[in-house]
Order: C-alpha cells, then structure tokens, then sequence
C-alpha cells in the first residue's frame, strides 16, 4: 500500500471508473453525436475558413487546422457543459461521502476529476482526429489530394487536447465555488470563453510571431490563422488587404483558393502548449483549496443560512405533543370528490410564475425593471437589435429550471397523482415562462404594438412562445437545467447577437426568419414534450 505506484494506480482506477460511468449515460451518446456533427459540417463545407476573397485547397494541412479550430473552439465551449456535473454526481449518489472517509487529498480528488472531465473531451478531440482522415480520405477518392496523417492530426490534438485541459480544470473549479457551481456559473463561463477568444484575436492582424500572441493564444485560432496571413501576403500582396473569418453554418464560397502548406513549428508553439498545461494544473491546484471535501458544514453559505432558517422554525415540543390526546392526534382527511368541478389553471399559472420568479435577491429586479424600461424608451433599433438581447438573457436561469423541478425535488409523483394534472401542469409551466418572457420584453413589445408594426410584432410574440417551449422541452428530457443553459447561451451569441437571419429566433433584424418557422416548433416542442413525460410515465 505505501509503494510509489500505489497513488498512481488509485489516480487511474478513480479516473477509469469515473470515464466508465460517464460512458453508460444518454448524454455520452449525445457527446458522440456532437462530434460526429461537427466533422459533418467540415465535410459538407459549412465551416468557413476565410482570409478576405482566399480560402485554402482541401489537402491535408488545410482540413486538419480547420477541424483543429472546429475542435478547440467549439469544444473549449460546448465541452465545458457536458463534463461540469462530476464532483455534484458524486455528492447526490452518496460517493463522495465515502470518498472523505479515505485519506485521499483533496488535491487528488480535484486532479482526479480534472483528468476524468479531460479523458471525455479527448473522446470527443479522437473522433474528430478520425473524422480528418475519413473526411481526407473521402475528398481523395473524388481526385483531391492524398491522406497526409501528420498534417491532418497533429492541429486537431496538439491545439485541441491543451485547450480541452483548461476547460476541463475550469469545469472542477467552478464546481468547488458555491455561486459558480450555479446556474450563474454557466452563464459566466460563456462570457469568459469569449474573453479568452477576444485576447487572442487581438494578435490575428500581426504578421510577426510573438511571445505574447502565443501566450494569449488558447485556441490557436492566432497561430494558425496569421501564419495563413503571412502566405497569402507573400502570394498577394497587393490583392489580400488583410482579414480573416472563422464561422459554422451556411456556404461562403471564396473567390480565390490557394495551397496552405500547413503549419510551421516552433520551439515558441509548443511553449505556449505548456503554459496552458501549466494553467490547467494551476486551476486544479486552485480548485482542491475550494473543495468542501463533501462536509456539509462547509458546502455554502446558502446552505448554511437555509439551515439557519430551519433551525428558527417554531416547532412543537415533545411536551407539547405529549399533551395532545390519542384521539386528537389523528387528522381525518376530505375524501376526493369525483364530481366535476371548475378549472384552477389561471391559479396554476400563477403558482408556477410565483415559483419560477422567487429566489431572487432585489438587484435582480431591479436590473430587469432597467431593462424593461430601456426596451421602451431606447430609440428602436437600439432596442430591437441590442437591448432586448439582454432582456431575453437576464431571465435564462428563471427558463432553465423548466421541466426539472419535479426531478430536483422529487414531488413529480406527488403532483401527478393530482386528477387530471397531465398534461395541465406542462402547460402551466409553460404558461408561466411565456409569462416571464413576456414581461421582460414587455418595452419592446409595447412599442411595437403603439406603431402597428405587425410583422415585428408578430416574431416578437413567436419569440416569446419559443423560448420557453425549448427550456421545458429540454428539462423534461433531460431532467437538468445546464442543456438550455449550454445551447441557449450558444444559439443568443451565434443567432440574435450576429443576427444571423436563420437562427435569429429574437427576430433583430426585418431580414431574421419567419415567425412562422419558431411558432411551429414551438408547437412541435410542446408535443415532444408531453409525449416524452407520458411515455415515462407508462414506463415508471
């Protein structure tokens, strides 16, 4: 037991059956389908490479940097939500409890978990590396250039795997604090990953190869894309004026191609590969002086203020409950009637909003009520194209806890073995978050109304129906609020905030998509819906 190998074989038997549990979820299916869909959309070209009029010939050095960016990009982001739930797992199924009573440091348990959470993006980072040379392979049977595995891999795992190990430390870290381990963290996390992106970028434009554009370069979005600048300058260097775009979704056709010869490797690259190692490690560090250890005097100060409030609760004494008479004990309870009587649901609504809106400290309100306010007073286009962005974020925690409370509190069996609770509880809960979209975009709303402009206000209704169809379709599937949290945040930044036309569902622009395409799916959500809670039910 006291041999040297003996923390290293306890490190990969926690991280092996940690990876081997994740393994037998319905997410990990879903983790499997995200990346086959990612090396899908390179194939089928929808991933957009561009510097300005110019995009790469598709050999083998121009497929793997772009499936490496799709990876490190994307995954750095989508990666984060798949794989923050380890240390909560563990606490809810009673592990970690038994955990705490062994020796194990708390270092070792946070660099456990850090290196289960990077073992399934790896997952995710090989299959992508697999999907370069299939779709390399693919492209060579159709007469383009031939499978050059070097090229094609070493993008995708180099830049990948030393990305996906600051996401996964900083999935622990977020963990072991008690305000980010929230639905708040989720949200966070977001803006931080477009900061990490913001500060390397900054360093696209410089030709030169610095120290501090490699640094700051997490993605290697900047290493790869100025060292593409440089070629194209020296092969236009009056046409190519200097510019570049990294996208997904659509087809952006290049006027004019050229042959990447794919990336040149310096001692300073692969410095800066281990000074993101280094961070990660840093974070795990960080994290384990965080980590609780499962002891519930030190889990939160929420946590400790809600059993504060417990503990003042007037209660009955044992006295007291001595001195009540046997036959007095007992509470003789109403039959049910089975006759008709009249319909609750406005009272059901209500209830639901009361609980959606509750919980939350004044300032919340407050930045709402501001909001609301600058909806209606702003000029219009700032505030259809700007404003009621953050109106229709503000409430993202308020939507995500559709469909999951049940779970949460486990009082699904109790509320649906009220008559006729299916499917009007669904209903209501959707009800109720129409009611909050409503309400938070109630200024635009109201100014669109005062003009008549019925098209606006037409996708600003449908708006107001879709987005909370998708929180309580995704919490009745999945019985956890982090997948609305995950693609909302994503679907905001990628559709209504770039105004893409197709995925703008917040309709910004008069040029976004038909209210009608989101008022169908909003009725097709509420269906799967239903019917995904009825046949669960049947099942139970």
């Amino acid at each position: 037991m006291n041999s040297p190998s003996f923390p290293v074989r306890v490190l990969y038997q926690m991280v092996r059956a940690d990876f081997l549990e994740r393994t037998r979820r319905y997410s990990f299916l879903l983790t499997l389908g995200l990346s086959l869909w990612l090396g899908y959309t390179v194939y089928a070209g929808q991933v957009n490479l561009l510097l300005g009029q110019y995009k790469g010939q598709p050999n083998s050095a121009w497929t793997g940097c772009v499936i490496g960016l799709v990876a490190t990009v994307w995954l750095s982001l989508i990666g984060f939500y798949i794989v923050k739930n380890s240390i909560q797992r563990d606490r809810e199924t009673g592990v970690g409890q038994i955990l705490a009573t062994t020796p194990m440091s708390r270092l070792f348990y946070t660099l456990a978990k850090a290196l289960s959470n990077l073992a399934v993006l790896a997952l995710m980072i090989f299959i992508l590396a697999a999907a370069a040379i299939l779709i390399q392979f693919l492209l060579q049977l159709h007469g383009g250039y031939p499978v050059r595995i070097l090229p094609l891999i070493a993008p995708v795992l180099v830049f990948g795997l030393c990305a996906l190990s600051v996401t996964a430390a900083l999935a622990i870290l977020f963990e072991t604090l008690p305000i980010l381990r929230t639905g708040v963290g989720n949200i966070l996390y977001f803006f931080l990953w477009i900061a990490l992106l913001a500060t390397s970028v900054t360093h696209i434009e410089h030709s030169s190869s610095s120290a501090a554009m490699h640094l700051t370069d997490f993605t290697g979005l900047t290493t790869i894309m100025s060292q593409m600048q440089s070629q194209v300058r020296a092969l236009d260097p009056v046409g190519y004026q200097g510019g570049s775009s990294f996208s997904v979704g659509g087809l952006t056709r290049a006027n004019k191609t050229f042959v990447w010869n794919g990336i040149q490797w310096s001692p300073a690259i692969f410095l800066s590969r281990a000074f993101w190692i280094a961070l990660a490690l840093s974070l795990t560090s960080l994290a384990a002086l965080f980590f609780d250890r499962f002891d519930p005097a030190r889990s939160s100060i929420t946590a400790q203020i809600r059993a504060r409030r417990k503990n003042i609760q007037p209660q009955i004494s044992h006295a007291e409950t001595a001195s009540i008479p046997f036959h007095q004990s007992h509470t003789r309870l109403t039959p049910l009637r089975h006759t008709a009587s009249r319909s609750r649901f406005l009272a059901l609504i209500q209830a639901e909003f009361r609980l959606m809106a509750r919980g939350h400290s004044w300032w919340w309100y407050l930045v709402a009520a501001g909001l609301i306010a600058g909806t209606l007073f702003a000029p219009l286009q700032d505030s259809r194209g700007g404003l009621i962005l953050v109106a229709w974020l503000w409430p993202a925690l308020l939507w995500s806890q559709m469909g999951t409370r049940e779970a949460r509190f486990s009082t699904g069996p109790l509320i649906f073995s009220a008559p006729r609770a299916f499917p009007r509880q669904l209903l209501a809960v959707w009800a109720a978050g129409v009611a909050v979209t409503a309400l938070t975009g109630s200024g635009l709303g109201l100014r669109l109304l005062i003009l008549q402009d019925w098209p606006a206000l037409t996708a600003w209704a449908s708006a107001a129906l879709f987005i909370p169809a998708l929180a309580l379709t995704l919490g009745v599937l999945t019985q956890s609020r982090k997948p609305f949290e995950a693609l909302y945040i994503a679907w905001w930044y990628v559709g209504p905030l770039h105004h893409l036309p197709r995925l703008d569902f917040m309709a910004t622009t008069s040029q976004s998509a038909t209210p009608g395409i989101y008022a169908t799916a909003t009725l097709a959500l509420i269906l799967t819906a239903c019917l995904w809670h009825l046949t669960r039910r049947r099942l139970a």
